[in-house]
C-alpha cells in the first residue's frame, strides 16, 4: 500500500511540475537542510525594477546533533510578469534556491513550533516551543549565532508566562495593539500586553521606560518555566488575562482584526469559542460541535469581521458568521482535502478568498463568492471540483504544515512541507504566485486575451 501511495504522490507531482509554466507567474523551490514547522513573511527591505527583497522567518527542527534554530532569511521576490515561463519550472528538488539566503541564525531554546510577527513592527516575532512560555525576539537586534553542538541558547528579549502546561502551537499577534494571544495543553487561552517593553523593542516614539518602571509586573526568569530547562534568562511579563472554557488542548487562536479585546480559539474538544476580554474570562459565545473532530486552525477575516474560518482533522473547512453563531451551523462547509486540514488563512487582498493546507500535501485556494455562480463552470475549473475551489498548489509531496500570504505582494505565498523522504533533505519551502489570469475578473481577462487574437491567428496562418 505504501508503494502505491508513493507512486500516486510522485505521479501527481510529475503532472503538477509539467503544468508549472502554464499555471504560475513565478515559483521558487528551496530544499531545506532541516524541517521547518512554520514560515512567515517579515518586512520588505528594498524594491528594484524586477524584484523586491524581503525578510522571511523559518525554523530548523534538528535531530539534536546541532541546536534548534530560528532562521531569518533574505528572499528575492520576482515581480509579477517578469519571470520567463520556461525558467520557473527548471528547478532541482534537491537544491537550495538562489532566491533564499540565510541572513541570521538565532539558537532557539527547544524546537520552534510556531512563528508569528507583530503587525505593527514585523521585526518583532513571537515563538512557541515545547514549554508553557511564549518567547519574544527582536530579530534585528539579536546577535547572529553559529549553530554548533553545545552552543548556548540565544536569550529572548521577553518571556511571556502564564500557562500551567506546555503551549506548543496556538499563537497570535494583535493587528491593533501590541498584544499576544496563546493557547495550550492546560485548556486555557492566555492574553498578554508587551506594551511596557515595546518602546525598547520597536524603538517607537516617546520616552523609553527603564526596567522596573513599568506598570506591568516584570521579573527576570532564570528558566522559561514548566520544566523546559533550555530557557535562558530574560525579562518576563505575566498574563493580562487567562480564559477558561475549552475541555481539551487549545490548538489555535486569533484576534478580531478590529478589536484587541475580542478573539477566538479552537481546540481538540471540537469547539469554536469567541471571547470578549471586557466581559470577563468566560466564553462570550461557544459553538460546541463546530466540527466532527479536533480543530487545528482558525482565521478571522480582516475585510469582513463577521467571517471566521476553521480547519479540522475531519478534512473540512467551515466558514462561520459570528452574527449567527448561536445556531452552531457554519455558513458553508468546504470539502476539498483528503486528510486533516492544518492551516487556513484569508487573503490579504480579496475579502472572499482564502487558502487551506493539509496533510494531503495540497494547498487549496478558495473563493466563497464563486459558490453557485456561473464562474464555477468556466474552463479554468475542473467540472468535478468542490464549490468555491479555484486553484490547487500541488508542489509539495507531503503534509503542508504552514503557509503565509505576502501582504506586500498579496498573491505571493510562501509554503513549507514536511516531505523529507521525497527530497533527500529537511522538507521543502516554496514561494509562488499563480498566473493572474486565474484570479482576475473574467471580463478583464477576456479583454486582455482579445488583444492577442491577431497575433495568434497570424501564427496559425504561418
Amino acid at each position: 500500500m505504501k508503494g502505491e501511495k508513493g507512486r500516486s504522490v510522485e505521479e501527481k507531482y510529475t503532472q503538477w511540475k509539467s503544468l508549472v509554466p502554464v499555471l504560475y507567474d513565478w515559483l521558487a523551490n528551496h530544499n531545506l537542510v532541516w524541517p521547518s514547522l512554520s514560515c512567515r513573511w517579515g518586512p520588505q527591505l528594498e524594491q528594484a525594477t524586477y524584484k523586491t527583497r524581503q525578510r522571511l522567518y523559518l525554523s530548523e527542527q534538528t535531530d539534536g546533533s546541532v541546536p534548534n534554530t530560528l532562521v531569518i532569511a533574505n528572499c528575492e521576490v520576482v515581480k509579477p510578469r517578469v519571470a520567463a515561463a520556461e525558467h520557473i519550472s527548471q528547478f532541482n528538488e534537491e537544491a537550495r534556491s538562489p532566491f533564499v539566503k540565510k541572513y541570521k541564525t538565532i539558537i532557539h531554546p527547544g524546537e520552534v513550533n510556531r512563528i508569528r510577527e507583530l503587525p505593527q513592527n514585523s521585526k518583532i516575532v513571537a515563538t512557541h516551543t515545547d514549554s508553557p512560555d511564549v518567547l519574544i525576539w527582536d530579530v534585528e537586534a539579536q546577535p547572529n549565532r553559529h549553530a554548533v553542538l553545545g552552543a548556548a541558547d540565544s536569550r529572548p528579549d521577553l518571556i511571556l508566562t502564564g500557562h500551567q502546561e506546555n503551549a506548543e502551537f496556538a499563537l497570535a499577534m494583535c493587528p491593533t495593539e501590541p498584544f499576544v494571544l496563546s493557547g495550550g495543553k492546560d485548556k486555557s487561552v492566555v492574553l498578554w500586553s508587551i506594551q511596557d517593553h515595546i518602546s525598547t523593542l520597536a524603538k517607537e516614539q516617546g520616552p523609553t521606560k527603564s526596567p522596573g518602571s513599568t506598570s506591568t509586573s516584570t521579573k527576570h526568569a532564570s528558566k522559561g518555566g514548566g520544566g523546559n530547562d533550555n530557557h535562558v534568562g530574560g525579562p518576563s511579563v505575566e498574563a493580562r488575562g487567562i480564559y477558561q472554557g475549552h475541555e481539551d488542548t487549545v490548538e489555535d487562536v486569533q484576534f478580531c482584526p478590529s478589536s484587541a479585546q475580542e478573539f477566538c480559539s479552537v481546540g481538540d474538544d471540537s469547539c469554536l469559542i469567541l471571547w470578549d476580554a471586557r466581559a470577563g474570562s468566560t466564553p462570550a459565545i461557544k459553538v460546541e460541535k463546530a466540527h466532527n473532530a479536533d480543530i487545528h486552525c482558525v482565521d478571522w477575516n480582516r475585510h469582513d469581521v463577521n467571517l471566521i474560518l476553521t480547519g479540522s482533522a475531519d478534512n473540512t473547512i467551515h466558514m462561520f458568521d459570528r452574527r449567527n453563531l448561536s445556531s452552531g451551523s457554519p455558513v458553508h462547509k468546504f470539502v476539498g482535502h483528503s486528510a486533516a486540514v492544518l492551516c487556513v488563512q484569508w487573503s490579504p487582498d480579496k475579502s472572499s478568498v482564502f487558502g487551506s493546507s493539509a496533510e494531503d500535501g495540497i494547498l487549496n485556494i478558495w473563493d466563497h463568492e464563486k459558490i453557485g455562480k456561473r464562474q464555477d463552470t468556466t474552463g479554468l475549473k475542473a467540472p468535478n471540483a468542490p464549490p468555491g475551489l479555484f486553484f490547487q498548489h500541488a508542489g509539495h509531496r507531503d503534509k503542508v504544515v504552514d503557509f503565509h500570504w505576502n501582504t506586500s505582494d498579496p498573491w505571493t505565498i510562501v509554503s513549507v512541507s514536511d516531505d523529507c523522504e521525497s527530497t533527500n533533505g529537511g522538507g521543502t519551502l516554496q514561494i509562488w504566485r499563480m498566473i493572474d489570469l486565474i484570479y482576475r475578473p473574467v471580463d478583464e481577462v477576456l479583454a486582455e486575451l482579445d488583444k492577442f487574437k491577431p497575433h495568434i491567428l497570424g501564427c496559425e496562418q504561418n
